[in-house]
Order: structure tokens, then sequence, then C-alpha cells
């Protein structure tokens, strides 16, 4: 008589071994809207419609990295290109000049290109942080295989095609609500853009990097860098009304975030505490941001309000347990 554990215990392990997927694959879209206090709490059924764009992007690009053996600084790259991609191709904000009503391009107006360098350089920010290497930096903070492909053949194709969905009917529910379309030049140079970046994250994750010495600070000092000039970029646009010095405080605070966290983590003493330390800086920044922020759907100030301290509470309890997490199981 066969022995139905036998039977059962691949299915299980297999199921088991994809739950980070599943946990990123909502994790991105929470982050994304909701906890930055784009969308109030009770717009929380929109999530199971942002998830197959967000969640299922994360999810390609974190399988993607970690079957090729590459870092966090290809994750970056690709997020950036997924940015682009949402933005350029599905949203079309890169280019359209009243976009949801507003003026995003008006402020730093680049003419020849038809967008705005603060806007360009905001949103491309907000999705390459924080709606896909934040996600997938503190799932894999709380998972036992941190560095290991979570998903087999089948699930990759089930998250590659609900990410085709996603991009498809968000795509579809812009063109419905806004008749504008961009450019075959402008559509032709988004393509030109992901291709290269795609290009940069293959050569980038290829490099072997060797560790050097020097002084890394403790991982509570870098969330708290991270956390700090993240909170600058939030609110750089507030400081004032010139579109190009917005432009330029915008790259000059992602320039420093950069090179930091690349000297640091080059650096023996880097360890997965670290990364975890820098994403949650940067988790806490939306958590805060949450409150002065208007949400697109309408909601009365309470509801907003108890929406935005629910989920702050909820990313906290969630950097306390990836912390947990990162010192049972190590720094592998």
């Amino acid at each position: 008589m066969t022995n139905p554990n036998l039977v059962t215990a691949p299915h299980h392990s297999s199921l088991k071994r994809s739950l980070p997927a599943l946990g990123l694959f909502f994790l991105s879209p929470l982050v994304a809207e909701f906890l930055l206090g784009n969308l109030p709490i009770s717009a929380l059924f929109a999530l199971l419609g942002l998830a197959p764009l967000y969640g299922g992007g994360a999810v390609l690009i974190r399988e993607l990295v970690r079957r090729r053996g590459w870092g966090y600084p290809s994750v970056l790259i690709l997020a950036l290109a997924y940015g682009v991609l949402e933005e350029g191709i599905t949203t079309q904000s890169l280019f359209n000049p009243n976009y949801v009503d507003h003026r995003l391009l008006d402020p730093g107006h680049i003419g020849f290109l038809g967008m705005g360098a603060p806007w360009t350089l905001f949103v491309l920010g907000l999705h390459t942080v924080w709606s896909i290497t934040v996600p997938i930096v503190l799932t894999e903070s709380i998972s036992r295989r941190p560095r290991e492909p979570w998903l087999g053949k089948i699930g990759l194709s089930v998250y590659g095609a609900l990410f085709v969905v996603g991009v498809v009917a968000t795509t579809a529910i812009q063109l419905k609500n806004d008749p504008f379309v961009a450019s075959p030049a402008q559509f032709a140079g988004v393509a030109v853009a992901i291709v290269a970046l795609v290009a940069l994250a293959v050569s980038v994750g290829r490099r072997t990097s060797r560790r050097t010495a020097g002084m890394v600070p403790s991982a509570l000092l870098t969330g708290a860098a991270v956390l700090v000039l993240g909170s600058a970029w939030m609110v750089a646009d507030e400081l004032t009304d010139n579109g190009w010095i917005t432009a330029a405080m915008l790259l000059l605070l992602e320039l420093v975030t950069a090179v930091l966290l690349t000297v640091w983590s080059r650096r023996s003493g880097w360890t997965q505490r670290h990364s975890m330390a820098a994403a949650g800086g940067a988790l806490l920044t939306y958590a805060w941001h949450a409150f002065p922020e208007t949400p697109v759907f309408d909601a009365s100030r309470t509801v907003d309000l108890i929406g935005n301290t629910v989920f702050a509470l909820l990313a906290l309890v969630l950097l306390v347990f990836a912390t947990i997490r990162c010192e049972k199981f190590g720094d592998s």
C-alpha cells in the first residue's frame, strides 16, 4: 500500500517554499499604495486589482535575480525598469501633461521630451525603492531561503501571467479614464530605456564584487540614515516652487543615498540585517508620510487616520518580525 505521506510531501514542500512569493505578491501593493497613504483602508478591495501589477512585477524581478545569483544592485536596476514600464506605458504619467487632473509635468518641463524633470525623478524613485525593492528585501529577510528561488516553472508561469494581466488591465482602465496616448517616439524611448536597464542589470549582476575592509555603521544607524535621507527626498518638492531646484535636490539625495549604501554594502561588515534596516528606514518614511498625504479615493479624515495608523503599526510589526528572523537565521 502506498504511503500517502510520500505522495503529498513533495507537494506540501513546494507549496511551503512558494509562500514567501505569495507574501511578496501582496506586500508590494500594500507598501506602494496603502502605506504611502495614496489609498485609504476603505479601498482595501483594490488590493486584488493592484497585486498582479505590483506584486507580479516584484516576484518576477526577485526570482530572476536569485535564479541568476545576482544581488540587490540588480534588483534596484530592474525595479527602475519596472517603474519606467508602469509610468511610461501603463499609466503614461511621464508624458501626460494633465495626468489625474494635475499639471505634474509643468515644473521643470523638458519640452523636447514632453516630460517633467522633478515628476520623473520622483515617481520612478517611488517605484524603484518602495514599490519593488523594499518589499523584496523585507520578504527575503523573513524567509529561511533569502537567496534561493521560491518558485518552480509552473509558479513562475502563473506569476508571469498575472503580471501581464495586471499590465493590460491597468492600461485599459487608464485609457478608459483618460484618452491621452503618448507619441510613438515617446513609446520608443520607453522601450529603449527598459532594454538598456535590463542589460545594465545583467552586466552588474555578472560582476563579482570583493568585500573590502572599512567601517560599517550599525544596522540601527543604517536604518536611521535611510529614514532621514528618504524623508528629505519625500518633502523636497515642498521646499521650493522651482521645478529645476526640486529636481536637483531629488537627484542629489538619490546619489548620496546610492553612494553611501554602495560603499557600505561592499564592506565585509555588511550583513542582511543592514539591508533589512535600510529597507526599514524607507518603510518608516512611507509610514509617516501617509498622515499628511491626501488619498486619491474619497474617505473621511477619521477613516484616513485609522487606516494610516493601522498600516504604520503593521509596518512596525513587520520590521520587528524581520529583525527577529534575521537574528535567528543569520545572514545567509
